[in-house]
């Protein structure tokens, strides 16, 4: 059942969403030829990363569907100032001229919109809000390419679908689901060399700067990891939150930094090639501290590989989890994701 996404969307009880959303009829409207437009998605996510109060955890551009992992940061969006919630408006949405062209944020514009406050909040509002950054994502992207097909119509399905994610499993599951789906389509051979991904844009900011090997080289022991190795200047969101160690912006998880992630990852995407194939010890731990297994996660993996189909409204890795979160949207009951073990 639909579900409204008021109910559904509560960061105060999760900051974590998968979005995910289809082009028209599911039709390759970012394939077959037109390869080009997933590095307009990728270049508009990175626009939009910087403007809202929202990060991008993970994303997958995808032939005819898009998957990208929000995070929401309620406590970034209070601290700004009014003029800096007005200057990320105008960034979105620029005064424009009387031939509707975009003029430059003037001072006058800017005092003008700081004497609103209740449009300040309201902007304050909407650059917090999940369903706000998809609107600004789609429509642009809808706009360009029906310009470029000399064309009117719908590019994108009218309702994205968003998933509350409700447990760190059920979001490291989700995390390694959406980057290795270029490899479940047959696009690609390796997690680092699945086009437009969250995993490639990761390794080849380690390899621009030169730190890849050295990231590679990581010892098991993540106390005597190199914190720098993730450069928190990225537009992603950094995968290890360290926070209580000196580090300034939030990162999805307390368990694992971008070098466990990349083990878990490619460890991930060998279950499901013919034969077996040996855990490392890293991951093994990884797993432990989630108090889980490696039956349990290639078991989620599975249930979220084996159909074209997404359906449910939440992802958690406990009945209990989900049924918390139920109350607090003031529900009955609420559908895991793909039926995955809770």
């Amino acid at each position: 059942m639909t579900m409204a996404r008021k109910t559904l969307v509560d960061s105060s009880v999760t900051p974590f969403y998968h979005c995910i959303s289809r082009c028209v009829r599911r039709a390759f409207l970012c394939g077959d030829g037109c390869e080009h437009r997933k590095q307009w998605v990728e270049d508009r996510l990175k626009e939009l990363a910087g403007i809202f109060a929202i990060d991008v955890c993970a994303y997958a551009v995808m032939d005819n569907h898009l998957h990208v992992v929000l995070m929401l940061n309620d406590d970034v969006a209070r601290e700004w100032s009014n003029e800096e919630v007005v200057r990320r408006w105008g960034r979105l949405f620029p005064p424009r001229g009387k031939d509707r062209q975009p003029l430059e944020m003037s001072p006058a514009w800017v005092k003008d919109r700081l004497a609103d406050a209740k449009w300040v909040a309201q902007a304050r509002e909407r650059l917090n809000s999940l369903g706000w950054f998809m609107k600004c994502l789609k429509e642009p992207l809808a706009r360009r390419a029906n310009q470029e097909d000399k064309c009117k119509g719908t590019f994108w399905e009218a309702r994205y679908k968003s998933i509350a994610i409700l447990d760190e499993e059920a979001l490291l599951t989700t995390l390694a689901y959406v980057d290795l789906n270029p490899l479940a389509a047959g696009m690609a051979k390796t997690p680092e060399a699945s086009p437009h991904t969250s995993v490639k844009a990761r390794v080849d900011d380690c390899r621009e700067r030169g730190v890849l090997d050295e990231l590679v080289d990581q010892p098991a022991d993540r106390t005597r990891v190199d914190q720098k190795l993730e450069d928190e200047s990225f537009w992603l969101a950094p995968l290890e939150d360290r926070r209580e160690r000196g580090g300034q912006r939030t990162g999805i998880s307390h368990l694992v930094n971008l070098a466990s992630y990349l083990r878990l990852l490619d460890w991930s995407a060998r279950l499901f090639r013919p034969g077996k194939t040996r855990m490392p010890v890293e991951v093994s731990g990884i797993l432990d501290r989630l108090d889980s297994s490696a039956d349990l996660w290639q078991a989620r993996l599975t249930k979220l590989r084996q159909t074209d189909r997404i359906f449910g409204v939440v992802f958690a890795t406990s009945r209990a989890a989900i049924n918390e979160f139920a109350t607090a949207r003031g529900v009955s009951k609420l559908s895991n994701l793909n039926g995955c073990p809770g």
